[in-house]
Parts: structure tokens; sequence; C-alpha cells
């Protein structure tokens, strides 16, 4: 996947792009109010949702320490690549692009090279050995630590931070790529155990966030204009199980649900939706918020993994295909027009091909509006990597192929609904294939394109909530005229 022209290269490895940040936890006590010019820097980010909000986060740091962003990543002072080991490929892909900037270093000795991420969890020292030319090796718990290790790497050390570290709220400022969408943690790392899965080793142990400290976030990002805020975790439902309180009605003090609540109303904020569930813990209770908070948006993203029950047992998820059905289905009852989206993973070890011919059917029959795919990637240190029977590679490249095949058929289905419609479009920025159009998602997360002006009225502008008439249907996109 080529990367973008821009200051913050991306790499998505499933499907939709991203935009806003987290940007609020910095180690306090940082010099960090009358910073001295430092030089340009880039940052490439690889993966998931958190990774784009720890970079966005990494930049308002640097900012702060008086770095300035850089043109582009083969001429800019410190390169950041911020890495994913969810899968193979895209680990692969880090290696390639640190090879590259190795031989820039051995011309440039002052140029700064950092690996942060789940890579740079993961390998930690091995990093070190392998690319000798690295100043910083920094898992995902230490985005906020930036400045402080930069420091150590300014004072001539070589430095490796992936020890266990509690992340800490201050004031720190993101850099954030959008201005009219904005991402939000409110959990970190993940207490699961899937059996493919390397994130709870690479990102620690769940943390959450207090609400007061959320919402000030929010008030923030609302006092700036900001229109749309996504709230993030590994395993959002598992929100406040780690944060000490009992109500009494005997329930935890908080939760997930409670936290939608507690944030619905910041005034300036016109849309909320929230990433990541788990069918295990997705409840009555919070379909129940989603369908009276009116500032929700109507788009669920439920990982199913697989439609079969012995894989999914296989896997450790905690659920059955039945389970997640009628979470579906109580969704659907409460909110019709609610967009699915999930994921899934072909060619588990030991999957047979009636095993994969289920979860092909389970996409037919539930119609998701989207689900992001991949082939099982064996990662280091997780049980399933070491089992006997993993699937051959020519047939893990057959099924990932055939189930995007049938995703793009029932995603087209879906958007079939859409024709003729017209839709509240929040404006995101300009169309870059077509300057006279603007971009932006319907509540269901659909990407739409419309025209920013009418022949005889006024021009619409990013930030902007939009009625757009749906004139043409795509499998993940729409366009239209205004309504």
């Amino acid at each position: 996947m080529s990367l973008p022209n821009s200051r913050s290269a991306v790499d998505h490895p499933a499907g939709q792009p991203t935009a806003g940040a987290t940007g609020i936890d910095a180690e306090p006590g940082l010099p960090l109010d009358r910073p001295r010019l430092r030089g340009s820097y880039w940052i490439t980010t690889f993966g998931c949702q958190m990774n784009k909000a720890d970079s966005e986060r990494m930049g308002g740091i640097l900012e702060a320490m008086g770095y300035t962003p850089g043109s582009d990543e083969h001429s800019a002072d410190l390169v950041i690549y911020n890495t994913c080991t969810i899968r193979d490929n895209a680990e692969q892909k880090v290696y390639s692009y640190l090879g590259r900037q190795a031989l820039r270093k051995r011309a440039d000795p002052n140029l700064t090279l950092v690996v942060a991420g789940c890579v740079a969890q993961q390998e930690g020292e091995a990093l070190l050995r392998r690319v000798p030319e690295l100043d910083l090796v920094m898992g995902p718990q230490h985005a906020n630590r930036l400045a402080s290790l930069l420091e150590r790497v300014e004072g001539g050390q070589q430095v490796v931070a992936t020890e266990e570290h509690i992340i800490l709220e201050d004031i720190a400022t993101a850099r954030r790529d959008s201005a009219v969408c904005a991402w939000v943690n409110v959990i970190y790392g993940c207490n699961e155990r899937c059996t493919y899965c390397v994130v709870p080793a690479v990102r620690g142990r769940e943390q959450s966030r207090l609400p007061q400290a959320i919402r000030l976030e929010m008030e923030g990002l609302a006092a700036r204009g900001y229109r749309e805020i996504t709230l993030l975790g590994q395993n959002i439902d598992a929100y406040g199980r780690d944060l000490p309180g009992i109500t009494p009605e005997g329930r935890r003090a908080h939760t997930f649900t409670d936290l939608l609540a507690s944030v619905h109303d910041v005034d300036g904020i016109a849309r909320i939706r929230f990433a990541t569930s788990h069918p295990r813990y997705f409840t009555e209770r919070l379909i129940d918020a989603c369908a009276d908070l009116s500032k929700l948006c109507e788009h669920f993203h439920i990982p199913f993994q697989s439609g079969d029950d012995d894989v999914l047992r296989a896997m450790a998820r905690g659920y059955t295909v039945d389970r997640n059905r009628r979470i579906i289905d109580s969704i659907r009852q409460r909110k019709p027009d609610a967009a699915i989206s999930a994921d899934v993973i072909v060619a588990f070890p030991g999957e047979s091909d009636a095993q994969f011919r289920r979860t092909l059917d389970l996409i037919e029959a539930i119609g998701f509006d989207q689900v992001n795919t991949a082939a099982y990637s064996p990662r280091p240190n997780t049980p399933a990597a070491d089992w006997s029977n993993q699937v051959p590679e020519a047939v893990k490249v057959e099924r990932l192929q055939e189930v995007n095949a049938v995703v793009e058929r029932v995603a087209l289905h879906r958007s079939g609904r859409y024709q003729g419609r017209v839709e509240e479009v929040l404006a995101e920025g300009v169309n870059p294939k077509d300057p006279t159009q603007l971009m932006g998602r319907t509540r269901n997360n659909r990407l739409t394109f419309f025209p920013a002006a009418r022949p005889e009225g006024p021009v619409h502008r990013p930030g902007e909530l939009v009625r757009v008439r749906i004139d043409t249907v795509r499998a993940f996109s729409l366009s239209g005229s205004l309504a």
C-alpha cells in the first residue's frame, strides 16, 4: 500500500481512513514551555487507530519541544516509525523502511532514528542488534515519555523503553491531523488472552482514564471547533473495571455506558463514535444507551473473527456465534438502520473448509456494512503460533480472496439502501481527487462525496453538517448532491 503524501504517513492494514487523535497524556514536569528549535520531524504510522492516536500525541510533544513538521521522511532531522505487529506483513514493512534510514544515518550521524509502538515493545533490545543505527526503541506505553527519552538521546544515550509503565494524565496537546474529528482514548491496554493476539503483550494491561479527564479533553476539543469524537480502546467495553467503586445497585461505579451518558452533553460536539467492542462484554444496557443518546452515531464495530464455534473456542474469544448474532439482532431491534462492521480472521490453525464456509455464511446472513479481513498470521509468543495444525499459505490466500469478494458484494447490497435518501454528512475535508467536492461521513459511517457549493448558494466548509441526496452507491462509499 502506498503511503499518503503528508507530514505523517499512515498505513491502514484493513479498510477505512482515520482522523483525529487522543493527546492528553505527557510526562509531567518537563520543561516544554520554552522550547529550543530542534529541527524537523516525520512520523510514519502503521496499524490501528490506537497507533494513529499515539502518533498525534507524539507529534504534539515534539512540537512542544521545538521540532517542526518535516516535508518528507528522507530529509527530516528526526524520524519515528510507529509500528504494528498484529500481522507479519506490517512488521516486515517496518524493517524495509528502517533499512533505508539506517543507510541515511551512516551518511548523516545527526539523524535521530526512533522505533515506537508494538514492534518496539515486542523486540526491545533485539532491534538494536538488528538495526544498531537506532537511537530510541520505545513501546506504546511510553509515548507520553517521548520528551524525556529524547533528552537522554540528546545526551548521547541509546535508549530502550519497554518496561511496564503507568500512563499518566497531563495537559500535553496532540498535533491532530484533522480539524473536525478527533480520537479520545478512554482505556489503554487489554487483559484478554486471545490465542492469536499479541496486543496484550505489547500494549500492557488495561488502564482506564478517569471520566472527568475524558470529559475535560472533549470540552477542550469542542472549544477548538471539533465536531466529532471517537472514543478509543482496544476493548472499550472493559472501560472502568480497573477503577474503584460499586453503586448502591451492586454494579461497577464506572462502566462504558455510564461514561457515554456523562460526556454526551458536551456543548459543540455533534457526534460521538466508539471502537472497539468485544462481544463478550457488549450489553443490552449499552444498546439502550446508544438508542437513547442522540449524539451517538448509528454504527457499531463488533469483531466476530469467525463464524464457527469451535474456531472461536480455539481463539479463546469467550462467546459463541449465537451470542454474537443476538447482539446484532438487539441492535437492529432498537436501531434498524444501524451499520454493523466487524473484523474476521480466516485460515486460523485447524480451520477446515466447512468452518470457513460458516464464516462466509455468517457474513451473508448478518449483512455487514463492512468487514476488515485478514488471513491468520502467527505472532511471536502467542499460543496459536506454536500449534502444529497451521493452514498452508496457498489456502490462506484463497480464503482471503474469497472472503473479500463476499464482503464487497454484501457491502454493495447494504449500500443500496442509501440510494435516493437524504443523509446528514459531516464534512471532514476536500476530496483530494476533486477540489470542487467535500468528503465526509454519514452517521452510519459511509464515506460520502458531494459538491461544496450549489450554482447559486453558500459554499460549505469542513465541520458543517450537510444534507446530501445520495445519487450513486458503491460498496464502501457514496456520492450525492446537495439536498
